[in-house]
């Protein structure tokens, strides 16, 4: 259970998580951050503390090309690294030759993108996105609540999650990457 929530800013990205730990009967708050900076990345995930713990501290991305778009290069380069490294630390799971991993926003190069648990990645028009059980209450609290400093919008958003989701709870941590 949790919630990532992440704002592109002017000056970059911001993104913050809460701390619930759950198996869906029992619920503790964790001294684990699920956001996190790696190389040129921000990170913030949801589905496993494993598999964010294999991207904290194993995830290796080539650079991108200087003929690559952003999304072409998340799509290919990062999300082959991020397949590769799951499947080492022995957490992607392959049924009927597909393959699955877990569930994550990223900050990369001032904008946010969502990455699924097919591995694909995608971005909102709206310049923020939120990961999780509590997602649906944090997107509402970001739209209510533009226009005011994005920080402020990201702690509100996780609050609102908090409050109306059993599996989100503080403390929150919040990250940002210039």
């Amino acid at each position: 259970m949790t919630c990532i929530v992440g704002i592109e800013t002017k000056d970059g990205v911001i993104m913050g998580g809460d701390s619930g730990s759950s198996n869906g009967y029992d619920y503790t708050a964790t001294r684990l951050k699920k956001v996190f900076r790696r190389g040129l990345f921000l990170i913030g995930y949801t589905s496993s503390f494993r598999m964010g713990q294999i991207l904290q501290y194993r995830l290796e991305v080539k650079k991108k090309p200087k003929d690559q778009d952003d999304l072409e290069y998340l799509a290919t380069i990062f999300i082959d690294a991020v397949r590769k490294c799951l499947k080492d630390g022995g957490y992607k799971k392959t049924e009927n030759e597909v393959e699955e991993g877990g569930t994550f926003l990223v900050g990369y190069n001032g904008k946010l993108y969502y990455v699924g648990s097919d591995f694909q990645v995608n971005s909102t028009r709206n310049g923020f996105d939120s990961v999780g059980c509590g997602k649906d209450f944090a997107k509402g609290a970001l739209f209510a609540s533009v226009g005011l400093p994005p920080k402020k919008r990201v702690k509100q958003a996780l609050k609102a999650a908090g409050h109306f989701s059993t599996g989100v709870c503080g403390p929150y941590h919040i990250i940002e990457m210039k």
